[in-house]
């Protein structure tokens, strides 16, 4: 069964384009000019199926991607959790950092090869297989009144459901399957099988910081993700 995509792209050549490209690989793409309609196609009739990764241009006639990407992140339901591949113009660091912290999984800056597009959504498709593959007939990962569900990919704690992007819940399971052990940057992205990333790019930080939100009573002085400057991160054995 092929993939279903959502584009929300106002240039519409650049959408057909896309769309045909992805077309030859199996990816089928429902495209959307504006933000408004995009999220409508989000929060369509119940039950229908919701699209498996959103493509989502930084700059919309209607409102900027950042705050479509905010809006998708705070609807109900499993639409919350689907992943998003912002696109960004020139690739200002600052909107990918921002895209990021509001939940974005990756970011691509125009103008772009298509086959990077299609090697970045096949990356996102492929870590939420793999994790759901290896989630069967694991338990659940308990540290004190964290729980990580890998069957359900979902997280809770203190039993109220903590709110990860699947990239972030990914990183997350990575770390805490190693718990006590110090891991750079580079195995914690071979653990998740992402993309390459060079040696100073922010985004896997801004990614910890956003987990740390999620999960720690107080992320500025965080028990569960601790950083070992210099190096990388480690997942505490010990906690609350």
């Amino acid at each position: 069964m092929s993939s279903q995509l959502l584009m929300i792209e106002d240039d519409a050549r650049l959408a057909q384009m896309v769309g045909e490209y992805l077309g030859q690989s199996g990816l089928q793409v429902t495209h959307c000019a504006d933000g408004k309609s995009g999220l409508a196609q989000l929060q369509g009739d119940a039950g229908a199926p919701l699209p498996d990764l959103v493509i989502l241009d930084l700059m919309l006639p209607d409102m900027d991607g950042l705050e479509v990407c905010r809006r998708i992140r705070s609807l109900q339901g499993s639409a919350a959790q689907v992943p998003v591949l912002m696109l960004t113009a020139k690739g200002d660091p600052m909107d990918r950092i921002i895209g990021l912290e509001l939940g974005a999984d990756d970011y691509l800056p125009k103008p772009f090869e298509p086959r990077e597009l299609l090697a970045r959504i096949r990356a996102i498709l492929r870590r939420r297989t793999d994790g759901a593959t290896a989630a069967a007939a694991t338990q659940a990962l308990r540290f004190g009144s964290l729980e990580i569900d890998r069957d359900a990919r979902t997280v809770t704690v203190g039993g109220q459901p903590a709110d990860l992007t699947s990239y972030q819940f990914d990183l997350l399971v990575a770390l805490a399957e190693r718990a006590g052990r110090v891991l750079t940057r580079d195995q914690i992205m071979e653990a998740v099988r992402g993309r390459e990333l060079e040696a100073f790019d922010r985004s896997i930080d801004v990614h910890m910081g956003r987990i740390r939100a999620a999960i720690e009573s107080d992320p500025k002085n965080p028990r569960r993700i601790l950083t070992v400057r210099g190096v990388g991160y480690v997942f505490a054995k010990q906690q609350d």
